[in-house]
C-alpha cells in the first residue's frame, strides 16, 4: 500500500484561514429553517464556499487516484453528505475525462463514542468483504477527526487487504490535545470545542440548508480544504 508523510504530501489548495477572531456571518444574512434558529449564533462556513472547495478537492483527487481504479469508502454515518456530494463532483470529472476509470462504492461504520465521551474502544461495522479493495486505490471519506485513533485504527485494517494507495478526506479536524498526531490528506481544521453531537449527527442538514454554523456557545473556527 502506498503510504503518505507530510513531506511527501502536495500542497494542492491555496490555504485562506479563518482565525479564532473570526465574527463570522449574521443569521439574517441566511435563510435559517425556524426550527434551528434558537439553537444557531452565527454562519462560520457558507454553502456556496463548501460547495467551491468539494469540487476542487474532487479535482485533485481525480489528478492524484485518477489513473486506476477508485473505491470510495464512506465512513457512516457523519460523513454521508459530504461524501455524496464529492462523489458526485468526482464522477462528474471521471464521466468526462478521456480516460475514465471504474469506481465504485462502499460503506463501513466506526464506533467509539458513548453520548460525547471517546470510549478508547474502537468497533468497525460493515465492510466484511473488504478483500475488494486489493490493488484499488481507496479514498475514506469522514466527517470528522478527533484524536485520530479511529482512523488509525481503519488504516491499519485496510492495510491487510493490499490497497494501491489509500487517500482520507475529513470535512472537519478537532484540535485538540489528546491528537495521536494523525492528519488526513485533506480536510477543515476546527477548533478544541467538542462539536455538539446536534450538529456532527446532522451535518448532512446542515450542509443541506447552506451553511455550517456554531451551535449554543460552541465555535467552528474552521478553514476551506487543504491537500497535502
Amino acid at each position: 500500500m502506498e503510504t503518505d508523510t507530510r513531506s511527501q504530501r502536495s500542497a494542492y489548495v491555496t490555504q485562506e484561514t479563518i482565525s479564532d477572531e473570526e465574527q463570522g456571518y449574521d443569521l439574517d444574512l441566511f435563510c435559517i429553517p425556524k426550527h434551528y434558529a434558537a439553537d444557531l449564533e452565527r454562519v462560520y462556513i457558507p454553502h456556496g464556499l463548501i460547495l467551491d472547495r468539494t469540487e476542487r478537492l474532487a479535482r485533485e483527487i481525480m489528478k492524484e487516484m485518477g489513473g486506476h481504479h477508485i473505491v470510495a469508502l464512506c465512513v457512516l454515518k457523519g460523513g454521508y453528505k459530504f461524501f455524496a456530494d464529492l462523489l458526485d463532483y468526482i464522477k462528474a470529472l471521471n464521466r468526462n475525462s478521456d480516460r475514465s476509470i471504474p469506481m465504485t462504492v462502499d460503506f463501513i461504520r466506526l464506533k467509539s463514542y458513548c453520548n460525547d465521551q471517546s470510549t478508547g474502544e474502537i468497533k468497525v461495522i460493515g465492510g466484511d468483504d473488504l478483500s475488494t479493495l486489493t490493488g484499488k486505490n481507496v479514498l475514506i471519506v469522514e466527517d470528522i477527526i478527533d484524536t485520530g485513533k479511529t482512523m488509525k485504527t481503519l488504516l491499519q485494517l485496510l492495510k491487510q487487504y493490499n490497497p494501491k494507495m489509500v487517500k482520507v478526506a475529513s470535512l472537519l479536524v478537532k484540535r485538540t490535545p489528546r491528537s495521536v498526531g494523525y492528519r488526513p490528506d485533506c480536510e477543515f481544521l476546527d477548533n478544541t470545542y467538542f462539536l455538539l453531537n446536534f450538529i456532527i449527527s446532522r451535518i448532512y442538514y446542515m450542509l443541506c440548508s447552506a451553511f455550517l454554523t456554531n451551535c449554543a456557545l460552541h465555535t467552528f473556527h474552521s478553514i476551506p480544504f487543504q491537500c497535502r
